[in-house]
């Protein structure tokens, strides 16, 4: 059972797949720092300095307004994290859409270095073959 399981971890896809997600979840907290730290702060200066990550709906309890969401939740309140599904959802956008130029340009360039197709051998028309046999049929 070892050896299988040696084999299996020995597959070059097996060791890719792993590279790919300590890569991608390497990646995935560049993007929510990104998010968090800079675009986040933008839009709530657009809207006028609201932070996004402290929204909230109460859905039931008692809170004051201005309690920060983590204090609305140890208080017992049942709230909706509202800003922090923005947050992610907007990690999510941007992940997706990085990915896909990601996946762009690896087209572009395997398309480069892909070998064009030989072309078919310029040989005669069907009319031309009909021809030929007719010939030689005559003959």
């Amino acid at each position: 059972m070892f050896s299988e399981f040696k084999a299996f971890i020995a597959k070059g896809n097996v060791i890719d797949l792993a590279v790919g997600v300590i890569i991608g979840a390497a990646f995935g907290a560049i993007v929510k720092s990104l998010t968090d730290e800079i675009i986040m702060p933008i839009v709530g200066a657009i809207f006028g300095n609201i932070d996004f990550s402290d929204r909230y709906l109460v859905l039931s309890g008692e809170v004051a307004p201005g309690t920060p969401l983590a204090a609305a939740r140890e208080a017992g309140a049942n709230v909706l994290g509202l800003g922090a599904f923005v947050s992610v959802i907007i990690n999510f956008l941007i992940l997706a859409f990085i990915i896909f130029l990601l996946v762009r340009y690896v087209n572009k360039v395997s398309a480069q270095f892909a070998k064009p197709e030989e072309a078919a051998p310029a040989g005669p028309t069907e009319v031309e073959l009909l021809v030929e046999i007719r010939d030689a049929l005559k003959k």
